[in-house]
């Protein structure tokens, strides 16, 4: 494989965080997976190591480095170690960046300290019942009332939906006349109103509390507006490049484990007197599958770079993003192919990678919404043919 590009001391923190997962949070996960949430403690472990939230300045307590490869490793150690369901990067670096990007300095100040020691966990929820990727379905509203806004509607699928302590919440707020027109709002534990429904059960990532949120007449300050009304619809779409990214890598270093996964088994599991790895069938399917994983990964770590460079598009994103959740659902299915009855033991890791694999090309948009995307910029009059040709 080609050589990745990270720093000293970025490979300094992938060793510091590895042996953090492996004391903190591995020995934990099949009580949470059990229980269906993560103990908050895990948060104030992070963050008291400095694991929590890497990006934010100095005085907010962070380390005040935003170059993306510091979460790119959190993100693939996190997979390597089979503990993907404890989702601490949607809260550290999925969430986080609103209050920085479109916040106020008094929101920064209020919020991030606790974000980055992990006594205050973030949330984000846009999906309703009726709406997924299509924000303007959405039926959540929000009214000015003097110095509040009165946010009404419910969402779903909400992760951390229940260890939230500050969900943002989007909501339309001239659903008469624009339905592109939205506020974000900063709703905190305890507001009258905002009510949390069951943690949901899902197929996979069993630890990650995913919940319906409820919000009846919520009263929410003014100083509890991120950004400026009206505009949240344009700030969800900003973000959604860095999203999709974030998915791009966890998707892919859970294939890779997947794969890694395959290779020891097929090396000692033996049928008809010789290794599966003798077999031409196995080495072909292995092959194969190397090569997607390595090209995959060099056009990941291309996009971490244009990122940090300020330069990733939103179609480079919904690339990354649809092959690399893919590619995980593909690795994860060959491997439990290969693995044949042992795959599907809950006792082998495999089959837990092949149940949560699944969202992958589901969530932060599905695959069909990425082919959109990707359709209408390489169909459209405005594109730029990859080589251009005289003849």
């Amino acid at each position: 494989m080609l050589p990745r590009n990270f720093t000293e001391e970025q490979t300094m923190f992938r060793d510091a965080y590895r042996k953090f997962l492996a004391s903190e949070i591995v020995p934990h996960m099949e009580r949470w997976r059990e229980a269906g949430i993560v103990d908050r403690e895990a948060f104030l472990r992070a963050g008291e190591q400095g694991f929590l939230m890497v990006w934010p300045d100095e005085k907010y307590g962070g380390m005040g480095d935003e170059d993306f490869r510091f979460e790119q490793v959190i993100i693939e150690e996190t997979a390597y170690a089979r503990v993907g369901d404890w989702y601490a990067t949607l809260h550290s670096r999925l969430v986080g960046p609103y209050f920085t990007r479109f916040g106020s300095e008094e929101q920064c100040e209020r919020f991030l300290p606790k974000c980055v020691r992990g006594e205050c966990i973030l949330a984000v929820a846009m999906t309703e019942p009726d709406a997924g990727s299509d924000l303007a379905g959405m039926r959540s509203t929000a009214r000015e009332d003097g110095d509040h806004w009165v946010l009404n509607g419910s969402k779903t699928y909400i992760s951390n939906g229940i260890n939230a302590d500050a969900v943002i919440v989007a909501a339309k707020t001239d659903p008469d006349n624009n339905p592109h027109h939205m506020t974000l709002f900063i709703v905190e534990r305890g507001m009258e109103g905002f009510e949390r429904g069951r943690n949901l059960k899902k197929m996979g990532m069993k630890a990650q509390d995913t919940a319906e949120l409820f919000f009846n007449d919520v009263r929410v300050p003014r100083a509890n507006v991120l950004g400026e009304p009206g505009k949240g619809f344009i700030y969800l779409m900003e973000g959604l490049a860095e999203e999709r990214l974030i998915g791009a890598c966890g998707y892919l270093a859970a294939a890779q484990l997947s794969w890694d996964l395959t290779y020891d088994y097929v090396r000692e599991r033996k049928a008809f007197g010789k290794p599966l790895a003798a077999f031409q069938n196995t080495q072909f399917r292995l092959a194969e599958l190397r090569t997607e994983l390595d090209i995959a990964q060099s056009y990941v770590d291309q996009c971490v770079a244009a990122f940090n460079a300020g330069q990733l598009t939103a179609v480079d994103a919904a690339k990354a993003k649809l092959v690399t959740s893919e590619l995980q659902v593909k690795a994860a299915d060959i491997g439990v192919q290969l693995h044949g009855g042992a795959g599907y033991m809950d006792e082998y890791a495999i089959s837990r990678q092949y149940t949560d694999a699944r969202i992958a090309t589901i969530y932060a948009g599905s695959s069909e919404v990425m082919k959109i995307i990707i359709s209408r910029d390489c169909l459209s009059d405005d594109y730029k043919p990859f080589n251009t040709r005289n003849f």
